[in-house]
């Protein structure tokens, strides 16, 4: 017991006495200070006594689509972080290929009493699948959040980063790099967010380049699967269209349009350039670093908490999108356009 007051103690930056009155519950200690201890508890891997066990409000549930990108598991974090600080307990169900649906998964969820469900990159994204199922899950009485997607068909809070400012921004740190050839790579076009991404791609091209918006969707726009292969099969179509820069709707596909170039003899970013979308984790670490759009997770995610918990508290944000703005990360991924070297 006294090491591991002592190890809590030098974990928490306080003495083995404070450590001994949080645990045994004495008043006295400042609020700030047995939060710190409690802290240490938990970095330690020691159990909280019963007694200083916040009591949960409750289980929300988050649906995401997948864990394999780590922009999923990213965001899964920092809501289970927020849900947590609030007293709720998150409740992580994931959809599988050829396993549980979107629609299962709240079945059970909703099953299970959840005060609320919070959906990333849901069926609300897809501009082909039936909305209904979200006026019926708002009148079982169940509050609920959508992230990345939008429509206007469900009356619901919406969490969205701005993809027309993040194919804006990639566009335009390539043009000013001297790039005039400049595909984009991205996913299924159904899709709301694939959808403003080609806005803002276009619209970035005819005001930087001056190209018609017919030449810009023929020959510089490929659809493709949000995956490394999917990039890569993307990519290797717009380099043979003699793009010297590519930039993608996700930091997989991105490392998949890396691959596509070197397997062409190509080097990144002598030869191409290429710009990802997320800035998930470790994405600065590959080789070469990415330069990508870096995605406001931290903001979206406690908005999500944030807005869940108001519409769980009765006080329900109005039928609206909050869109966050990203931001341009330039690492070594992007250089001068081949012919613009002096």
């Amino acid at each position: 017991m006294t090491t591991r007051l002592s190890d809590i103690a030098a974990q928490a930056g306080v003495s083995e006495a404070t450590v001994s009155r949080v645990l045994n519950g004495k008043p006295g200690v400042a609020a700030t200070t047995r939060q710190s201890v409690l802290a240490a508890l938990d970095v330690l891997g020691y159990e909280r006594p019963v007694r200083l066990r916040q009591r949960s409000e409750g289980l929300v549930g988050l649906i995401t689509p997948e864990l394999e990108n780590p922009i999923f598991p990213a965001l899964a974090q920092v809501i289970g972080q927020a849900l947590t600080r609030q007293g709720y307990t998150p409740v992580l169900a994931t959809q599988t290929p050829g396993g549980s649906t979107e629609d299962e998964l709240t079945e059970m969820l909703v099953d299970r009493g959840v005060a609320g469900i919070i959906y990333v990159s849901g069926l609300h994204a897809d501009t082909t699948a039936d909305m209904q199922r979200y006026e019926r899950l708002r009148a079982q009485g169940v509050p609920f959040v959508l992230v990345d997607g939008f429509s206007p068909k469900v009356q619901a809070p919406f969490i969205s980063p701005d993809d027309r400012a993040a194919t804006t921004l990639a566009v335009t740190h390539l043009v000013s790099l001297g790039h005039t050839r400049i595909g984009l790579a991205l996913g299924p076009k159904r899709f709301v967010p694939v959808q403003r991404k080609i806005d803002g791609f276009v619209r970035a091209m005819q005001d930087h380049l001056g190209l018609d918006p017919a030449t810009i969707e023929s020959e510089l726009i490929q659809h493709s699967l949000y995956t490394l292969e999917g990039g890569q099969a993307a990519a290797t179509a717009l380099i043979e269209r003699d793009c010297t820069a590519v930039v993608c709707a996700s930091d997989m596909m991105a490392l998949g349009a890396i691959r596509a170039a070197r397997q062409r003899g190509l080097e990144v970013p002598k030869d191409v350039s290429v710009v990802g979308f997320d800035d998930s984790p470790l994405i600065a670490f590959t080789d070469p670093p990415l330069t990508t759009v870096r995605k406001p997770v931290p903001a979206m995610g406690q908005a999500a908490v944030r807005t869940l918990l108001e519409e769980i508290g009765g006080t329900p944000a109005p039928h609206s999108e909050f869109v966050f703005m990203p931001e341009l990360v330039v690492r070594g991924s992007t250089a001068s356009a081949p012919g613009n070297r002096s």
